[in-house]
């Protein structure tokens, strides 16, 4: 199991044998792990589960670190950290997804500060036995390096190697935000405008966006894609327009002729599994792989997460419609976490569970899923 060995009294002086844990030094600045996960028992799992992981490791930080807790929570720029979704067989039962007794789900945690680096490797030594997602407690049976652990400057220094084609593979919905709008479409600019953004905020290196980026916008060359677009619920409001797929791309003879860019440019790619591509990345969107990966054909567990994404998006359409046409408060938050509620409860979701994620009081869920049910009843 992958925890700290259970401490025992100086008399027996026995030891429990763990396998042993991932570990790196103290000046490492990104990593990324899996965790091997056994459910312990078959049972349901709602859809937007991720919030839970999401909730939950936040929980891990705040009970270890509450200083980088505050941080996480509050801090204005790029977070730190991202997780995935749970990769495995999970299939649908009824509205909700069903975890099978004795499988093995993996879970990838990445860190892309040293705070967060160094957490990640005090936590392992006090992990606890059980990752507990609402319902449905899942054991912690291993944890493995997914992404090794390296520097900001080990990446740039690494980019000197010989310079190819390189492919990108988004492994979860994928999205940006552009105008306002979700940007459902790996445009190069926007894929390393992303990756800057962070680039920028970690590494102690910054560089000014503006040339770098159209530098991009002129020389990367997209050789082939396969894509597909997707509409999903994401992070705890409203739902999201993205896309999944790969794609291959390089850089146009002219651009090579610009040493320090050429060199950036790879960098950034080698960073782009660690810190995930777009946005909410802290809750499973933009998972992003070195290489290309084939398409899985739809799955039923797709389908049933599309499914809460697109009524989530049409009752968004409806509410801020209605909202325009009677002159009231036309913000869209309002009208996507209507939506998100009632979608929500549509999906047989309680009310209870909608407020815990959304940190709302469950007086003001209630009346919300009402106010939102007389909205829909008008559109009748």
């Amino acid at each position: 199991m992958a925890r700290a060995a259970t401490s025992t009294s100086r008399k027996a002086k026995s030891k429990t044998v763990s396998p042993a844990l991932p570990k790196w030094t103290d000046d490492t600045e990104l990593v990324g792990l899996v965790f091997d996960l056994e459910a312990t028992s078959s049972t349901s799992l709602y859809s937007q589960y991720t919030i839970g992981l999401h909730a939950w490791f936040l929980d891990q930080v705040r009970q270890f670190n509450p200083e980088l807790s505050a941080y996480l929570h509050d801090g204005e720029s790029e977070k730190p950290f991202n997780i995935s979704a749970l990769e495995g067989q999970l299939l649908p039962s009824g509205r909700q997804l069903h975890l099978e007794a004795k499988q093995i789900y993996h879970w990838h945690v990445n860190a892309l500060s040293p705070r967060v680096a160094q957490f990640l490797g005090q936590w392992l030594t006090q992990l606890p036995q059980t990752l507990a997602l609402r319902d449905a407690p899942l054991q912690i049976k291993q944890v493995s390096i997914a992404h090794p652990p390296t520097t900001y400057a080990q990446l740039l220094q690494s980019a000197l190697e010989k310079q190819t084609n390189v492919s990108l593979s988004f492994v979860s919905p994928t999205s940006f935000r552009r105008k306002g709008h979700h940007f459902p479409l790996p445009v190069p600019m926007n894929l390393f405008h992303s990756y800057l953004r962070r680039w920028n905020d970690f590494s102690g290196m910054a560089v000014e966006p503006e040339a770098f980026l159209d530098w991009i916008d002129e020389g990367v060359i997209i050789h082939q894609h396969r894509l597909e677009s997707v509409k999903v619920a994401a992070g705890k409001r409203g739902s999201v327009t993205g896309f999944t797929g790969a794609m291959s791309c390089g850089l146009s003879k002219a651009a090579l002729a610009n040493p320090e860019f050429t060199q950036l440019f790879y960098a950034l790619v080698k960073l782009a599994p660690y810190c995930g591509t777009g946005h909410k990345t802290t809750f499973g969107l933009g998972q992003t792989r070195l290489e290309w990966v084939e398409p899985e054909p739809h799955t039923p567990t797709q389908l049933l997460t599309n499914l809460l994404g697109e009524r989530i998006a049409e009752l968004t359409a409806i509410f801020t419609a209605q909202r325009k046409r009677t002159g009231g408060d036309r913000t869209d938050k309002i009208a996507s976490t209507w939506a998100t509620i009632l979608a929500r409860r549509e999906m047989g979701e309680s009310l209870q569970v909608i407020a815990q994620d959304l940190e709302m009081p469950y007086t003001t869920v209630k009346t919300y899923v009402k106010l939102a049910r007389r909205a829909l009843k008008q559109e009748e």
